[in-house]
């Protein structure tokens, strides 16, 4: 019968250094697994962190390990590429950090020497190499020992369980598709049964060699979302004669499900549209070496959120995690790495990589799609090698997996007409308009037009977001870092994506902030803080409420603007959010009004600003408090300062009627000044930059990046203020050009409005 040990205690590590036969150990310090050598240096920024190899040595008696005719090594994550000895011989070798490998054991002594090398040193063929987040190295899923007989259920394929399931309906019956793949299982039989609450409902036999073997589950019990995720279990036991061999079990959920380019997700026949969140793995500290309390921390708060989806970006995730989203409905997006640069030399990898991913995961019944690349085309579409490596992958996911569609996330900038949108069965853009340009009610419309042109293409948002740290303002603007900003923001993509059902899924980037060692925004290094939840999950952001609010029937009331206590104006804005039906405000005691729940569940007062005002929130039996204090003037530690000699835009100013760097690209260029003022603005840039990447001359017009200019590339570009440009390329421009800038500004009028 098949043992595992797991062996994740009483290793000795040192970083910076391969291995070699018969190696001193000075030097090499005891840990336990899971670890990487990147949890502090891969979090504070300067982009800085160690890239490079890491020797991990491990001593193993053959008395402690368990008993078996075949023993293998599995090891659920180790990043990026790892070196596997045993006994001073090098077994096997594996590129992709996020996937499950086996290796396995030859000739056991009774004592031996088991050594790892991990490696996330930049290459050129193994993803990912450039991307916003943190590659940590190290060895930071478990490691344990399988011990089998020389009959057993496959060990050898990619990593995956060796036993495959596949529900099909046939009206409210189920035909189970069960294949177990054995290894040396002549004159053998597999006993398949399906198990439901425990209880064996279901019992076949068929020979070992058999390709497939259906099972009939009349009147099944469905797997339907967060409603009722209902599993079985489908056992696998491997016998000759009456003699057990080997035993595996997986579950498994009965569903069916379709994208619908007009109407959007269906689960089960019945509209479900898919609204979530992306998640990223790390933590503070200890990077992505999670526990299962860590897993289990994450999923709460998805679910808490009223979340039904969840984007696992952009690698494979832990099988705990996955295991958690079948168990509590939340229905998957999965991925490989393949982002942001496309690399000749990284053709066998995806498909390694996408290999793993879905034959290690194709029974979860949480996982719809599978994600092909993200934001691939950052440096243009049109290569020929990047939709060549595209064509490979979808044959190749749709070989493994015949029942799941694919799809990609694809860069605003790439075009909607580029052949790379239309390759995969389904697709989903990341978009960052009110971010990163444009303004926030640009989704809307994108999305019309999208689906006006393309109305058979099912459509979605993988990525929208900004940033929010503990900084506070009673006037949000783009580009302010403000929890306060970030809340509105989300607020107007509520409204925008609840009147657009045919979005086959939507993503928030991201439900938790994460470490991208290279950034430096927003007044902490080394961090993306679009997080709902903060890094170390303590802290839910306002926002995480508003859709908490939209999507959760859990009744709450929560009023915003917590952190933001000391305030100036006499008379401010207090936002409540809450899904119950109505929601009274009371200041010191005094009721100010019972509002009804509009269209959307944010409801808005206005609050006399003197002395200390307790605010309580009334909604059914739900209550929340908050407090205010008036100053004489804002207080500047709620606004973010800009590091180094850049500019603080609070010193910015402008006589009345006349432009200022606060204004929009767009709204400059409306006059006729304005255009000539961008002419002065531009070589500013160019010379800031010294020769960046420059728009380029080709076929057809300008392109920037590759990227022939678009309708949608010009809108963002109009909704840049002059100021969100400049501290975008901080550090790079002194505060007297912007000065100077701001200055010529001053001297154009603005238009009068009718």
């Amino acid at each position: 019968m098949r043992q595992i040990k797991i062996i994740d205690k009483g290793w000795l590590f040192q970083k910076g250094t391969g291995y070699t036969p018969g190696m001193a150990t000075d030097g090499f310090a005891p840990l336990d697994l899971p670890y990487t050598w990147n949890g502090t240096d891969g979090q504070d920024g300067g982009n800085d962190y160690f890239r490079g190899k890491g020797c991990f040595l491990k001593t193993l008696a053959e008395a402690d390990l368990p008993a078996g005719d075949v023993r293998y090594l599995e090891f659920d994550g180790v990043n990026s590429s790892a070196e596997i000895y045993w006994n001073g011989k090098k077994l096997a070798a594996h590129d992709g950090g996020y996937s499950t490998f086996r290796v396995r054991l030859p000739e056991i002594a009774a004592e031996n020497l088991l050594a790892v090398v991990a490696d996330n040193a930049p290459n050129d063929r193994v993803y990912p190499q450039m991307a916003d987040f943190t590659f940590y190295g190290g060895i930071y899923r478990s490691v344990k020992v399988v011990a089998v007989p020389e009959s057993h259920f496959d060990l050898d394929y990619f990593g995956a369980p060796g036993l495959t399931v596949t529900p099909k309906a046939d009206g409210a019956d189920y035909d189970v598709q069960a294949q177990a793949f054995v290894t040396n299982g002549a004159g053998c039989t597999v006993r398949y049964t399906i198990e439901a609450d425990g209880e064996a409902v279901l019992t076949t036999d068929a020979d070992a060699d058999a390709k497939e073997t259906t099972l009939r589950l009349a009147n099944a019990h469905l797997w339907d979302g967060r409603r009722d995720p209902y599993l079985y279990t489908l056992r696998a036991v491997l016998l000759r004669g009456e003699e057990t061999l080997d035993e595996i079990a997986v579950r498994f959920g009965c569903r069916s499900f379709r994208m619908d380019p007009q109407k959007g997700f269906f689960l089960n026949g019945r509209p479900y549209p898919l609204r979530g969140v992306s998640r990223h793995q790390d933590r503070p500290g200890i990077g992505n070496a999670l526990h299962d309390e860590h897993h289990k921390e994450d999923i709460d708060l998805i679910c808490e959120m009223g979340a039904n989806t969840v984007r696992l970006a952009h690698y494979q995730h832990a099988q705990a995690f996955y295991d958690l989203c079948d168990e509590r409905g939340l229905v998957v997006w999965a991925e490989i790495p393949y982002i942001s640069m496309h690399m000749p030399g990284g053709f066998e990898n995806t498909r390694s990589q996408l290999t793993e991913l879905i034959c290690q995961n194709y029974n979860h019944p949480c996982i719809v799609c599978w994600g092909l690349s993200n934001e691939i085309t950052m440096h243009g579409a049109s290569d020929k090698g990047l939709l060549e490596n595209h064509r490979m992958l979808n044959d190749l996911a749709h070989k493994l997996d015949p029942t799941r569609p694919t799809t990609l996330a694809a860069l605003t900038m790439c075009g909607i007409d580029e052949p790379y949108v239309h390759l995969t069965d389904i697709l989903s853009y990341n978009h960052y308009f009110g971010w990163y340009g444009g303004t926030v009610d640009m989704y809307g419309p994108w999305f019309d037009r999208f689906r006006k042109k393309y109305p058979d293409r099912a459509i979605g948002l993988s990525e929208y977001g900004c940033e929010a740290l503990d900084w506070h303002t009673s006037e949000p603007q783009q580009g302010d870092y403000t929890e306060e900003y970030q809340a509105y923001y989300h607020e107007e993509m509520i409204k925008q994506i609840a009147d657009r059902p045919y979005l086959w899924a939507t993503h928030v980037w991201n439900m938790f902030d994460f470490a991208a060692d290279a950034r430096a925004e927003g007044g902490e290094n080394g961090m993306n803080h679009k997080g709902l939840v903060t890094f170390d999950r303590q802290y839910k952001k306002d926002s995480f409420y508003a859709y908490k609010a939209w999507l959760s029937d859990e009744p709450f009331v929560h009023i915003c603007g917590k952190r933001y206590v000391r305030r100036a104006e006499d008379v401010t804005k207090v936002t409540v959010y809450s899904n119950c039906d109505t929601v009274e405000l009371l200041a010191n005691g005094k009721s100010l009004g019972v509002q009804q729940k509009g269209k959307y569940p944010f409801f808005y007062f206005n609050v006399e600003n003197a002395g200390k005002t307790q605010l309580i929130a009334k909604a059914g039996a739900c209550t929340d408090e908050a407090a205010l204090e008036k100053v004489e003037q804002f207080d500047e530690r709620y606004r973010m300062k800009e590091a180094g000699g850049v500019l603080n835009w609070f010193e910015i100013s402008a006589p009345a009627g006349y432009f200022s760097v606060n204004d929009t690209l767009g709204s400059i260029m409306a006059t006729a000044r304005g255009k000539l003022f961008l002419i002065s603005f531009a070589r500013v840039l160019l010379k800031g930059l010294k020769g960046g990447d420059k728009p380029k001359k080709e076929k057809g017009g300008m392109s920037v990046s590759g990227f022939a200019l678009n309708r949608t590339m010009l809108d963002m570009a109009k909704g840049f203020t002059v100021k969100r440009v400049f501290s975008m390329l901080g550090g790079k421009f002194q505060k007297e050009e912007i000065l100077a800038l701001n200055q010529k500004l001053n001297k154009i009028k603005k238009p009068k409005t009718k």
